[in-house]
């Protein structure tokens, strides 16, 4: 066990081959580190950065994300429904996040910016006040979701059922009709 780490930089380290320490890693970036199929369990990073790295399939078990940044970063099929929920808090900038897991996840007020989303889940997850900034949301599952003031006015590709989610006062964009209404089976010119 590592104990605290404070304000190190971490830059091109592959954990794939060399496993991370667990502790816990405070105000500490990572840029261009290879995370893929990691084992990153019990480990907290708290007011951490990571710039282009890649955590394709990670594994997160009860791992804490307290203020963190992701940006630029592959994350395919990761599954951050099996972190800590306590302190729980990130953010999403041009990050790769096809096939992740948000489910039942409380991410109120998360912004996810310029994010290709594809087939992630977000069923029972609390996303109300999120923002989707220009993100790719196609084939994104959405059920039983709080999407309530959320804003997707320039999302795309989303479909969102209505009637099995809560989106009272969401905002959406003219062009997003057919991702509501797409159910129904009828055109929207």
């Amino acid at each position: 066990m590592a104990g605290i780490i404070e304000n190190e930089v971490y830059k091109k380290v592959n954990y794939s081959e060399e496993a991370l320490e667990r502790g816990e890693y405070d105000n500490c970036s990572f840029s261009d580190c290879i995370f893929s199929n990691a084992d990153l369990s019990h480990i907290t990073f708290t007011d951490c950065e990571f710039d282009n790295c890649n955590f394709s399939m990670a594994k997160l078990n009860n791992t804490s994300l307290k203020d963190v940044k992701f940006t630029n970063c592959k994350m395919l099929g990761v599954n951050f429904s099996d972190c800590s929920t306590f302190l729980l808090s990130m953010d999403f900038s041009g990050c790769q996040l096809d096939l992740a897991s948000f489910h039942k996840l409380p991410l109120k007020k998360k912004r996810f910016r310029n994010c290709s989303m594809q087939e992630t889940d977000f069923s029972g997850a609390d996303l109300m006040a999120a923002v989707f900034e220009r993100c790719d949301l196609s084939g994104a599952v959405f059920e039983r979701t709080v999407l309530e003031k959320a804003d997707f006015r320039t999302a795309y590709n989303y479909s969102i059922d209505p009637e099995i989610n809560k989106i009272k006062k969401a905002r959406f964009a003219i062009a997003g009709l057919p991702g509501l209404l797409g159910k129904y089976n009828i055109e929207v010119e």
